[in-house]
């Protein structure tokens, strides 16, 4: 699964740590979120999305290949 979580941030002039601060994870997850390294939790998402004023569906790129 892709994001655009880095390209929103760099929007917003946010760090990893900052975004992470405000979403209440650790900065390594967002690398990795970023990464496509791992799959959030719907809470998660949603509190991302939301911190970075968008949708989930705008933040995450799913393809057909993510479903198997």
């Amino acid at each position: 699964m892709r994001t655009r979580i880095k390209e929103l941030r760099a929007r917003y002039d946010m760090t990893q740590e900052d975004l992470a601060n405000k979403v209440g994870v650790r900065r390594e997850t967002i690398g990795f979120l970023e990464k496509g390294k791992y799959n959030p939790s719907l809470k998660l998402a949603y509190k991302v999305a939301i911190t970075l004023e968008t949708t989930i569906d705008e933040l995450f790129i799913f393809d057909e290949s993510d479903l198997k």
